[in-house]
């Protein structure tokens, strides 16, 4: 009998994105074969914390339920397994629980967002000498900074949308940002997943709003020409040899355009994969998501999002994400699904691509 592989899987953290991590890590583990795997989970809590084996495995579970209602997962719920409440940032209390010692085989990080897709946690594996599948640390820091990445893809010769950068402690004159952008404009935080703290400005007063809360979310935000059009998404899948999966077309049903609530509530969007385009624009839309992917340094799997605006006829690149969400209703496993490999299928050949 071959020896089990032993899996370490990563999941929680400190971002706004936690809830959709534990849904991620959910549908993971369930599809894992325990005849060939050891799983070893490991919780961080929202302060940080990081709660391994058994410890892990309950915080799973205390907390997936509130993972699908409005407030998520409080503060209060996140901390309320930790033995020694009163340590939390004491180096003793970084790490509690049993199999900190096991070996570990391969780590599956699924943490979305700040300080789990942002490089971050890569740095922290890459210390420890832990192998990981996703991307590495500098390919996730990269591919977290969206206006890095945006100043890559375009040297690289993609299309993408005019913008500017607003930061913390600038002096915000938002009529000259109309007079440059035109309205309407899309406000982003600067480093964030999900679509947290996007918003759309059709007047001035939007404007100033969607600023507002995009830098209290992040200390730069990225101020975008809005462009119509249809949204469309490519994920590129493989480590030596990356391909680019067929394209998905997305169509929100609870929003205007793919926002948080259209990601990730029930039948919040329809996803049609193969998308119905002109091949042309198929093609190039793979090309550039090959192209980003390669540029960035990524590995084993991406998702890159664009805008199919049919009046230049232009697909325009949006962003990349390097740790695209495994729950039910993401879009990775059912482009995979469309190009042949079912949930379970996908998730062995991303840890055979790890194990590489």
């Amino acid at each position: 009998m071959a020896k089990k592989i032993n899996l370490a899987i990563i999941f929680g953290g400190e971002s706004r994105e936690h809830e959709i991590s534990l849904k991620s890590a959910s549908a993971v583990m369930q599809a894992l074969d325990l005849n060939k795997y050891n799983v070893l989970p490991i919780a961080i809590t929202k302060r940080g914390q990081w709660l391994i084996g058994k410890r892990g495995e309950a915080y799973l579970k205390t907390n997936l339920a509130f993972a699908n209602k409005e407030n998520g997962v409080t503060i209060s719920q996140s901390q309320k397994l930790l033995v020694k409440k009163y340590q939390e940032k004491t180096i003793t209390n970084f790490m509690e629980g049993e199999g900190s010692g096991q070996p570990i085989d391969l780590v599956i990080p699924l943490g979305h967002g700040t300080f789990m897709e942002d490089g971050r946690l890569q740095g922290i594996l890459d210390s420890l000498h832990l192998p990981y599948i996703f991307s590495g640390c500098l390919a996730s820091a990269l591919a977290m900074n969206k206006n890095l990445t945006k100043i890559i893809a375009k040297n690289m010769g993609l299309t993408v949308a005019a913008d500017l950068m607003v930061k913390r402690g600038d002096k915000i004159n938002a009529a000259k940002i109309i007079k440059i952008l035109s309205l309407p404009i899309v406000i982003k935080p600067n480093q964030a997943g999900s679509s947290v703290g996007v918003s759309i400005a059709k007047n001035i007063q939007e404007l100033k709003n969607g600023i507002a809360t995009a830098l209290n979310l992040d200390k730069e935000a990225l101020l975008e020409q809005f462009i119509s059009g249809r949204e469309l998404t490519c994920a590129i899948f493989g480590n030596s040899s990356p391909r680019a999966l067929p394209v998905a077309e997305i169509v929100p049903k609870v929003s205007g355009w793919f926002d948080y609530k259209a990601k990730y509530a029930d039948q919040g969007s329809d996803e049609i994969c193969p998308a119905k385009i002109p091949k042309t624009i198929s093609q190039e839309i793979q090309k550039d998501s090959l192209t980003i992917f390669k540029a960035l340094g990524c590995k084993d799997l991406a998702r890159a999002d664009f805008i199919w605006n049919q009046e230049d006829n232009k697909p325009y690149f949006l962003e990349i994400n390097t740790i695209p969400g495994l729950t039910a209703q993401s879009l990775a496993p059912k482009i995979a699904k469309a190009a042949g490999l079912n949930f379970k299928s996908f998730i062995e050949k991303l840890i055979e691509q790890g194990m590489e």
